[in-house]
């Protein structure tokens, strides 16, 4: 029987990934679409994809499904007329990314109670209700519009460091939180076009319906995100109105679409804008940090965390052990990350 779990640990599958020598495709699809029985569909995918080199992370719930994965360039053909033999995915939109390079290091499939985590308990919402997709070309136009409003979707870390001109960007940590944050700062702006985006679409193509639900009749969203986005205009040869890199969930963390940074380090105030994790695992804090900073806390985002990082492994451990890790991510005057310098530009 094959295994429909990975049980390598994921040291090891990091420096495969890091080491092996194949090409690899980078993408990303979403489908809202009713699945009755999640656990099946999703062992069903796991076994054939295992078989392809799949990488990858998927989510599969009742109310559709969403994957951002990496398959081998030799097998894409193959991926893709599999996938498409699945009545309800043929034909799905395939996001290709940007900048491919090593992204996922194992392959993880699993189920939730929702593609995307939006606090909504109302049994009348319909997340289908979507607002009407916008071209590139027509997000730049419609971005011209003073009778527009235009919202970013994402979390603020993903903002910090890349967004369109004059975008709305409400200072959260979730969607589900924003989805909130957003109703009410609109909400004498129904009158208005409001145009969401997001990295890949999902997240902005489910809140258009949410505000559709609520009342508001103009709501367009970006088809395929930023990342379709930033193909578009290359392929186009369209004005490029999105400042500085796409934060995307994979070992990448960004990928750049205009060569403007608008962020700055965290710990030096020196304009950067890629993410790192402090390298000690009872912190993990996710923050910007240049290279100049990285050689000189190491990795770290603080004196106290490089110190932690010297101890003997067994002393991390405790510390780990006293301290779960969990997701975190630093804040700009509000996130108390510890010890660091602070002193960034405004």
């Amino acid at each position: 029987m094959k295994k429909l779990h990975n049980t390598i640990d994921k040291r090891i599958l990091r420096q495969r990934m890091l080491e092996e020598n194949v090409e690899r495709t980078t993408i990303s699809f979403y489908k809202y679409h009713s699945i009755s029985e999640p656990q099946l569909f999703r062992d069903a995918l796991y076994a054939a994809w295992s078989e392809l080199g799949v990488l990858g992370r998927t989510y599969i719930a009742s109310e559709g499904i969403n994957a951002q994965i990496s398959i081998p360039s030799s097998q894409f053909n193959t991926f893709v007329e599999q996938l498409y033999a699945i009545p309800f995915l043929n034909g799905v939109r395939l996001n290709t990314a940007v900048e491919h390079g090593k992204s996922f290091f194992a392959l993880k499939v699993k189920v939730r109670n929702k593609i995307v985590a939006d606090g909504i308990d109302d049994p009348t919402f319909d997340p289908s209700n979507t607002g009407k997709y916008l071209t590139a070309e027509e997000w730049n136009e419609k971005m011209s519009d003073p009778n527009t409003v235009v919202v970013d979707m994402r979390n603020h870390y993903e903002s910090e460091v890349g967004h369109f001109q004059g975008a709305l960007m409400p200072d959260v940590d979730t969607f589900r939180e924003e989805l909130r944050v957003v109703e009410e700062i609109l909400e004498k702006d129904k009158d208005k076009n409001v145009l969401m985006y997001c990295t890949g679409g999902i997240r902005c193509e489910k809140a258009t319906a949410f505000m559709k639900h609520k009342g508001f009749d103009n709501v367009y969203h970006l088809e395929g995100g930023i990342i379709k986005y930033a193909r578009d205009i290359k392929a186009n040869h369209l004005e490029n109105k999105f400042r500085g890199v796409n934060f995307v969930f994979d070992e990448r963390l960004a990928e750049r679409v205009s060569e403007e940074i608008i962020a700055r380090c965290h710990q030096c105030g020196d304009p950067f804008d890629l993410h790192t994790n402090c390298v000690n695992l009872a912190c993990h804090i996710l923050f910007i940090q240049c290279p100049k900073c990285k050689e000189q806390f190491e990795n770290c985002c603080s004196d106290t965390c490089r110190e932690i990082t010297h101890l003997p492994i067994e002393e991390q451990r405790k510390i780990r052990k006293d301290k779960p890790v969990n997701r975190n991510v630093f804040k700009k005057g509000r996130f108390p990350i510890q010890e660091v310098n602070t002193n960034i530009s405004e």
